[in-house]
């Protein structure tokens, strides 16, 4: 999707983290995206990294690296997220139990009425805006470029795409394959970190619905 607004690009991995207390290896543990983890118990608190930073004395900055996976926390930055969020160490590590009943999320966008992101390619129009932590990215688009070479380059971003035709035509253009040309009706689902770039081929700009996950 290009022209793709910056949205919580979610950069989780699995990855081993190494615990150590000085210069001392204390333990290998393999916790299931334990930034994602320090992020979902942040947030379950209702608190911004800033006040989560006050309350266990990390930076700002290392908080935002631990929940991005960037850095393993040592020894001590585990007591201090333990001792500031209130939690115990196995909360910390544990896989969080699936809640398996609705959460009864519901958001309606009437027609026309979702919240405009323009760029010099697309008219973005964003769907189910009030709804936040969503697993998937909708939003409905007016392709406005008719060339290629309006794009300065490959778009890529992290996640899946579902593209949906809803009028008009396109051409469809992808790194690795051969540019095809999709009507009203047809759907394409590709992956995000594979170079991508839609042209209107129809008299009128084609309108696209796109899901990203």
């Amino acid at each position: 999707m290009p022209d793709r607004p910056n949205f919580l690009q979610d950069q989780q991995g699995r990855q081993e983290l190494q615990v150590t207390r000085g210069d001392q290896h204390e333990a290998m543990l393999e916790p299931l995206q334990l930034g994602k983890r320090v992020r979902e118990i942040r947030l379950s608190q209702n608190l911004t990294l800033e006040e989560a930073s006050k309350r266990t004395g990390l930076a700002r900055s290392t908080l935002s690296k631990i929940e991005n996976e960037q850095i393993s926390p040592t020894f001590t930055a585990v007591q201090k997220l333990v001792q500031g969020l209130g939690i115990d160490i196995p909360q910390l590590f544990a896989q969080p139990q699936q809640n398996r009943r609705s959460g009864g999320r519901r958001d309606i966008t009437r027609c026309g009425e979702g919240t405009p992101h323009p760029t010099p390619t697309y008219e973005h129009e964003m769907l189910a805006t009030q709804l936040t932590h969503k697993k998937m990215i909708p939003y409905k688009t007016r392709v406005r470029a008719r060339r290629f070479e309006d794009y300065g380059d490959w778009v890529r971003h992290n996640g899946e795409e579902l593209l949906y035709v809803l009028s008009g035509s396109i051409r469809f253009y992808t790194e690795f394959y051969e540019p095809i040309d999709l009507d009203e009706g047809d759907s394409a689902y590709y992956d995000c970190e594979m170079g991508h770039a839609l042209v209107s081929t129809s008299e009128d700009d084609a309108v696209v619905l796109w899901v990203t996950a």
